[in-house]
């Protein structure tokens, strides 16, 4: 694969067998991030977990203290004094089954979706379209609750899901390479510190077998995962 001058030059300040402690790692992170816009900073962490048993699952959602640098549109699906209660959170969009149906029309405008309980049951029909999208409201990642004001509040602030994919890596956001390797480390902290957390009983062995962090554009980074406990 041919990568551009900017990757390149960026790569040579990356010692691909060295393993960096996470400081070192945000900050050539942030200096190999050289793209004209400003770049997302993601981590990408590999668990000695398997998905593909129920017990072994491992989701959730952490509020990143510096938040992700993205503008994030909340659609929620409520009525009554909790519909209310979400517009005057800020939610951008809320309704019941009118927002189902416009969902299911094909509009899909929003970054997180949040919803009461007693609405899961149309939501449910949306199952095929949010799902793949990793949009579905959920009880683990508390967009499925009676408290919708904070669930708003919390997606408006930072609020990031976490889950396994079918490789066991979790692959999340933790901010723009314009917030500095100090924010960054703040919000890398509180990932790790959710996903070590929520290690399930059934995992055997070493819980954190590998993370590398990367800039949208630019090469990744080793972690040495040493001083993560689990």
């Amino acid at each position: 694969m041919k990568h551009g001058k900017k990757y390149v030059d960026g790569a040579k300040l990356v010692d691909r067998s060295n393993l960096y402690d996470s400081a070192e790692a945000l900050d050539l992170a942030v200096k190999t991030a050289t793209a004209k816009f400003d770049e997302t900073i993601e981590a990408h962490i590999r668990l000695g977990v398997d998905s593909r048993h129920a017990d072994q699952q491992v989701r959730g959602a952490v509020v990143l203290p510096n938040g992700t640098g993205k503008t994030v549109r909340v659609a929620v699906f409520a009525k009554g004094d909790l519909a209310k209660a979400a517009t005057e959170a800020g939610a951008d969009i809320v309704g019941d089954a009118d927002l189902v149906e416009k969902i299911q029309g094909g509009w899909m405008d929003f970054d997180v979706a949040v919803a009461s309980p007693d609405m899961m049951g149309f939501v449910g029909r949306l199952g095929k379209v949010l799902g793949p999208r990793g949009l579905m409201p959920s009880p683990k990642a508390g967009t499925v609750t009676m408290d919708v004001a904070k669930a708003v509040t919390e997606a408006k602030a930072g609020k990031i899901e976490y889950r396994l994919d079918k490789t066991n890596i979790i692959h999340c956001p933790i901010g723009k390479a314009s917030f500095g390797a100090e924010k960054l480390q703040d919000n890398f902290d509180a990932l790790m510190g959710a996903i070590i957390k929520a290690k399930p009983a059934a995992a055997k062995g070493q819980y954190v077998r590998s993370c590398v962090i990367a800039s949208t554009m630019g090469p990744g980074i080793k972690v040495s995962t040493a001083k993560m406990i689990g």
